[in-house]
């Protein structure tokens, strides 16, 4: 992954924070100074959580893991559909979206909330099959044309999300509080920007930075997705090596069992006749010992 410098975050206005009176308390150890009653971000602290988030996110990708990003603040909308532009199709598989409004028990009452995902699907087959429009007047289709605008909109980026998602990434934790509650009572960790405002603490890897700036948002968010893309590459190595190496056990296994069935045709060959025993002399008979004893006396 790329290394974010002390003085790129500062040229995006990463260190910005909100006013004095605003202040959580819980932020206190990110916050450098005060200046104008305006709170500054200490950027060494931005600059370490943002490189834990990406180590973080990088490992999630490799590991074929889902996760969700959650902005719905105008400025963080058009930078993630920005973002997401860079990143190919094999990038984006496992990552899904939320731009519009959370809605509530997406994480902690998943199976209510996907109710409303096949909703959507089967609206949209319906409204671009000619047949099926036919059985219906104009009125109809509008109306479920307005409503399958309305569920596109809330969930258009996660209609194809199969179950409860691996991570969780927040553009304002302060905003998304409800979406972080939900992820920690289902104990799913989560990346967020934590501006002065909100509370980090609730975050598995706070990024304490300028949640409002639009430079803070680009800077930050394109180095989480720069990891994950990292990530998604680094699985597909992996998967490539591994089906190497299987396809390379594989022919060792035939070549072994082709081995073993030759080896007891060689070892026939080799097995030499059974030798004949050797003959037992004839006993000598008692009668003929005496006769040549007796002819020697005379």
């Amino acid at each position: 992954m790329k290394t974010v410098s002390l003085e790129e975050l500062l040229e995006a206005g990463c260190h910005f924070g909100h006013q004095v009176s605003r202040q959580n308390s819980k932020a206190k150890e990110y916050i450098f100074e005060a200046r104008d009653k305006i709170h500054i971000i200490d950027l060494e602290k931005t600059k370490e959580g943002l490189e834990d988030a990406g180590k973080f996110i990088k490992d999630l990708a490799k590991r074929n893991g889902t996760i969700l990003v959650l902005g719905t603040k105008r400025q963080a909308e058009t930078v993630l559909q920005e973002e997401r532009k860079k990143l190919s199709d094999e990038d984006l598989a496992g990552m899904y979206f939320v731009t519009k409004r959370w809605i509530g028990g997406t994480l902690t009452n998943y199976t209510e909330v996907a109710k409303n995902y096949k909703k959507l699907k089967d609206l949209s087959v319906k409204l671009k099959d000619p047949r099926e429009k036919a059985k219906y007047t104009k009125k109809e289709l509008s109306g479920w044309d307005k409503n399958r605008v309305k569920l596109e909109g809330f969930y258009g980026g996660v209609v194809n999300m199969p179950a409860v998602p691996d991570a969780l990434f927040i553009i304002d934790t302060h905003q998304e509080h409800v979406a972080a509650g939900e992820a920690l009572k289902a104990g799913i960790p989560t990346v967020g920007i934590t501006d002065t405002n909100a509370d980090p603490t609730i975050i598995s890897y706070p990024i304490p930075a300028n949640d409002d700036a639009v430079g803070s948002l680009k800077l930050i968010i394109s180095y989480i997705f720069e990891a994950w893309s990292e990530g998604k590459k680094g699985a597909a190595a992996d998967a490539v090596e591994k089906a190497a190496k299987d396809a390379k056990a594989a022919e060792d296994a035939q070549k072994a069992e082709a081995k073993a069935k030759e080896a007891p045709v060689k070892q026939e060959a080799k097995v030499e006749a059974p030798k004949k025993a050797p003959e037992k002399e004839a006993p000598v008979k008692k009668e003929n010992v005496e006769k040549k004893v007796a002819e020697k006396k005379k």
